[in-house]
């Protein structure tokens, strides 16, 4: 007997072109008594999935079993979120923002004073301005108190 048609179709196999249709004639050839000795070592691989396929199926129990751990009865509600646990993870944000600056600062103001402890006091006196009014607040200070006086005083009103 000729098993060219086979042959062709293992090649096409081989080279994964067949269709669905063409592997099921291969499945249904090799799953038969009688095959030749040249083709005897595929028989293996295709008669393994009608094997494994009456070997490992699922009983009814397990169905049983699966659908009654299964609770459909329950409504899916839908969860309600308030604007304040919308704006939660906002104000931890902000806590975490103002807790760095604040230890920032405070860490900052820690070092600074240890550096006005450490200036010698002749040198922190030289930095310092003078204490009192400005030089240009008493300039302004003066010309008012002059055009004050020349507007009030006699000799500027007979003139």
């Amino acid at each position: 007997m000729d098993y060219k048609y086979i042959e062709q179709l293992l090649e096409r196999y081989w080279r994964c072109e067949t269709s669905l249709q063409e592997e099921e004639i291969l499945r249904s050839f090799f799953a038969q008594e009688r095959v030749p000795e040249s083709l005897l070592p595929y028989k293996s691989l295709f008669s393994f999935v009608q094997e494994e396929k009456d070997e490992n199926v699922l009983s009814d129990k397990f169905d049983a079993k699966i659908l009654s751990l299964i609770d459909d009865e329950q409504p899916v509600k839908a969860k309600v979120i308030t604007m304040r646990q919308r704006l939660a993870p906002l104000f931890k944000a902000a806590a975490v923002v103002a807790i760095v600056l604040t230890l920032g600062n405070a860490i900052g103001g820690a070092f600074s004073a240890q550096d006005e402890a450490a200036v010698p006091a002749s040198v922190a006196n030289a930095n310092k301005t003078s204490e009192g009014p400005s030089v240009a607040k008493a300039d302004s200070l003066h010309r008012d108190s002059l055009q004050h006086n020349m507007s009030t005083s006699p000799s500027s009103i007979t003139k």
